[in-house]
């Protein structure tokens, strides 16, 4: 693999590859509010229309926070409905800004995300809060969310999209996603692809062995590369 030239452009998907997240933690939080089947309506290979349209901005956070206060059980207040929205995010380790630093000297780095303007607030607040916003956001030419664009993973005009609003031919563009249908969906419209396991391995490992010159505090403690 490391005989391969380095694609002219990354793509990064951005909880699960570079933002730790817990997909379980909202099934369980609703589930205490009442809401039996949450891992029905909402689960990273499938979701109801009702999360695609808060992703894509085709409703408010408080549209979404009244349709899912009619699913939690009676007397649930819209404090609870956001603390259990927002307990899929755990936190960024600071392996990530060095990372996504070296990432974008080397080739035209860009970030894609299927996120809300809810969870959005929160995790650029945290990650200001504790590495200043600017030193992440800085590495990437272009950052973009399905909020913004009015378009989500996996659908491989969202890609092309992208990818002609900057100019990159997508044979040569690598694109990281941990949800397989996004990767698919990539991979549809032209892309190299790379189908990441955020519990089993360090991307920066993978990206290491793909060709990348990577430094030691790009990688998490005790995921150096053999």
């Amino acid at each position: 693999m490391t005989n391969l030239p380095l694609p002219e452009a990354l793509i990064l998907d951005f909880g699960g590859v570079l933002y730790d997240i817990d997909y379980g933690a909202p099934v369980r939080a609703f589930e205490a509010l009442g809401v039996s089947d949450f891992a029905g309506l909402y689960q990273q290979s499938a979701q109801s229309p009702m999360f695609d349209d808060l992703e894509c901005g085709r409703i408010s956070p408080d549209d979404f926070y009244a349709q899912m206060q009619s699913h939690c059980a009676p007397g649930t207040d819209k404090e609870e409905v956001v603390k259990a929205w927002n307990s899929i995010l755990t936190g960024m380790h600071a392996s990530r800004i060095p990372l996504v630093q070296s990432l974008g000297k080397q080739t035209r780095l860009f970030l894609f995300s299927n996120t809300n303007v809810i969870h959005a607030h929160v995790f650029e607040a945290w990650m200001e809060e504790r590495f200043g916003l600017s030193s992440f956001r800085g590495a990437f030419e272009g950052i973009h969310y399905s909020q913004e664009m009015g378009q989500r993973k996996p659908d491989p005009e969202a890609f092309l999209s992208l990818c002609y609003r900057h100019r990159v031919e997508p044979s040569k563009t690598l694109f990281i996603d941990d949800s397989k249908q996004h990767v698919t969906g990539a991979r549809d419209a032209g892309l190299e692809v790379h189908w990441h396991h955020p519990v089993e391995d360090d991307v920066a490992i993978w990206l290491s062995r793909r060709g990348f010159d990577l430094p030691e505090s790009a990688f998490r403690i005790g995921a150096l590369p053999a």
